[in-house]
Formats: C-alpha cells, structure tokens, sequence
C-alpha cells in the first residue's frame, strides 16, 4: 500500500514539473476602467491627500483607521 501511494506521489509531482515546463515564462496582466468624468475632475480628487478619504477601498473596510 505504502509503495502505490509513493509512486502515485512521484507521478504526481512528474507531471506536475512537466506542465510547469510548458508555460510560457512570462504573462500579462491588465484591467481597465471606464469613467464618466474627464480627467481635470480625476485629477482634483486624488491629487489632494485630504480628499482620499472620501474614495479610498481602505476607508470603508476599516472604518476606525487613522490616516496622518
């Protein structure tokens, strides 16, 4: 029994080394963001450190952080 599982583990990480082999070595990532508003008005909001509170992802999931 112990000898099945070791070479099924064997095989098991063969297989895995020979599908790693075959991916490319480099990859893309890219996501994009429509906005309805020009980039003057972007540009305010997130150029006064003041304002990042109003529209920060971080904010809202801790909402007793303090930013200094």
């Amino acid at each position: 029994m112990f000898k099945k599982i070791l070479i099924a583990l064997v095989v098991a990480v063969i297989l895995f080394c020979v599908v790693a082999t075959m991916q490319p070595s480099t990859f893309h990532v890219q996501r994009s963001l429509v906005m309805k508003a020009g980039a003057d008005k972007i540009y305010t909001e997130i150029n006064d450190l003041k304002k990042w509170n109003a529209w920060s992802p971080w904010v809202k999931l801790d909402p007793n952080a303090t930013v200094t």
